[in-house]
């Protein structure tokens, strides 16, 4: 249990709308070995910054409040029954916490991010008003262990030392190892009850910290679960799981795969990497910011082809045959131009390796098709990563690399071929599809991520950006509704225009007036599922 109050809340740790702003992560003073006050900041600041909007007029201007927020902070690792790793959880308490109208909102990170990783949907609605939130990193985040040995982080954040570790392997990686690839735990499949097992001790928690100042009533909890990408996906998933008494589920552009129809996440993320760079090569893709980063579009239009999967051998036709290929498959323009930033930043690669590692409950050194992490050098060669680089990786990483100086590599990959990702993704793609124990392992997992239908009388709100290019609503929420809605339900949906997947994007130069933020949109469900909320005041 730590308190938070002065120079130090919960909401922002002290460092407010113009501190949160700053291009550069609050200084530590020993990279090498930072206190676990300079780890938490840095944490929050990583994860405001990775998922809200925070420029003029956006975040703590136009909505929602970055005023310091005094409480208290609780945190544990918990494990699933049969689980090998456990996964993070956080409460976070506010002194204004009103206990005769307790309100509490249980939350999930997105992407892979750390246990803070919700902290500007959940903790920047709920914390200003009173409630207390409850996280969990629903078994991923950003405890990554690394070579030569197996230094993992505690429970503060911090590198080494006697106590609970939130990530380990019995031998040590050859290069790097983050928890969502290869905790051998298939933790996506388990998110619902992550989510379940989080509010459960974290109301128990409510309980201790309280009892001794003011009467609690737990039957009077005002109970929200909220949860963005895939952090949305899992609280869907808890909602189906009907263990925990919720007042409401607000999911914002779901990671989600409905129990028919749909796409799973790693079925369009793989056609992505084959597919949209030569796709995105299409003229009508001209004036689409991140669409062409380099040079290899055509290269990958050349590779289709001489694959047998492109049949015009015009290099002028290839793209309009890829983005055909890719308007057959469900993806619509408008998508596209949204998902040509995640082919910019390569995540369909990193979505691609990262989640076939998980599903297959590989190791960090027996990852499918050869997919490894790294550290490199200048030169592109692996190295060890510095004692200052590992100590950070817990509040500064995002959560599936590449990012943070690791690197996703595939041996196989000649440094100096023309597509070098091609053989690597190739490989995946008749990994997905094959007929041997290992394709019906990885698609028996990804059958397994399907979600169920929440209760008849629960009410949920079901938020989507209709540019969404990462996790396309045509994949995800709207097959998700339509098989929810062919049944007794209070689902609501809202589909809005000019959103794409995400918000701290939102006012990059590139793309400044092209898409609008999602935050506003989730504050304002959050609003209504308070207000038709069960519970009288």
């Amino acid at each position: 249990m730590t308190t938070h109050r002065g120079a130090d809340d919960l909401l922002s740790a002290g460092l407010g709308l113009a501190g949160l702003r700053a291009t550069q992560p609050p200084s530590v003073a020993d990279a090498s070995a930072p206190t676990v006050d300079e780890l938490r900041r840095r944490a929050i600041w990583t994860n405001w910054r990775g998922i809200a909007d925070l420029g003029p007029g956006a975040h703590g201007e136009s909505y929602g409040s970055l005023d310091p927020v005094p409480g208290r902070e609780a945190r544990a690792l918990l494990k699933l029954p049969g689980a090998r790793q456990p996964h993070r959880v956080l409460l976070q308490l506010p002194d204004r916490f009103d206990t005769t109208k307790p309100c509490v909102l249980v939350t999930a990170s997105s992407g892979s991010r750390g246990v803070y990783g919700a902290i500007a949907l959940a903790g920047g609605w709920g914390l200003p008003r009173g409630c207390a939130v409850i996280y969990t990193d629903k078994g991923a985040g950003t405890d990554w262990l690394a070579a030569p040995d197996r230094v993992a982080h505690q429970l503060d954040g911090r590198l080494g030392g006697e106590g609970a570790v939130a990530f380990e392997l019995e031998q040590a990686p050859s290069g790097v190892a983050f928890k969502h690839a290869h905790s051998g735990d298939h933790p996506e499949a388990h998110w619902g009850e992550h989510v379940v097992q989080a509010a459960r001790w974290g109301l128990a928690q409510i309980d201790a910290l309280i009892a001794d100042e003011a009467q609690f009533d737990a039957s009077r909890v005002r109970m929200i679960a909220v949860g963005v990408s895939n952090g949305a996906g899992a609280v869907l998933q808890a909602a189906g799981l009907d263990a925990v008494d919720w007042d409401a589920v607000v999911a914002v552009s779901p990671n989600v795969w409905a129990g028919e129809g749909g796409r799973a996440l790693l079925d369009y993320a793989l056609e992505a990497a084959l597919w949209m760079p030569c796709a995105l090569q299409h003229p009508g893709f001209n004036h689409t910011p991140f669409a062409r980063p380099g040079v290899g579009g055509m290269v990958r239009c050349a590779s289709l082809h001489a694959a047998g999967m492109l049949a015009a051998a015009d290099p002028a036709a290839q793209p309009d045959e890829a983005l055909q290929h890719l308007h057959d498959s469900g993806w619509t323009d408008e998508a596209l131009q949204s998902a040509a930033i995640s082919q910019g930043l390569d995540l369909w690669r990193a979505v691609a390796a990262g989640y076939a590692s998980a599903y297959l409950r590989a190791g960090p050194d027996a990852m499918p098709c050869g997919y490894r992490y790294d550290v490199l050098d200048a030169e592109g060669h692996a190295r060890p990563a510095s004692a200052s680089e590992r100590a950070l990786w817990w509040s500064d990483a995002s959560g599936i690399p590449p990012g943070s100086g690791v690197a996703l590599l595939n041996p196989a990959e000649p440094v100096d071929a023309l597509d070098p990702a091609w053989p690597g993704l190739v490989c995946l793609r008749d990994l997905a599809s094959g007929a041997d124990a290992s394709s019906h392992a990885l698609r028996a997992a990804m059958q397994a991520t399907r979600a169920r239908r929440p209760p008849a009388d629960l009410p949920v709100y079901l938020l989507h950006g209709l540019a969404d290019g990462l996790v396309p609503i045509d994949f995800s929420s709207r097959p998700y509704a339509a098989w929810v809605q062919a049944a007794p339900n209070r689902l609501q949906v809202e589909w809005i225009e000019r959103a794409q997947h995400f918000d701290a994007l939102v006012a990059l130069p590139l793309l400044e007036g092209r898409y609008q933020a999602l935050m506003p949109h989730a504050y304002a469900a959050l609003d209504r599922a308070w207000a038709e909320s069960k519970h009288d005041d």
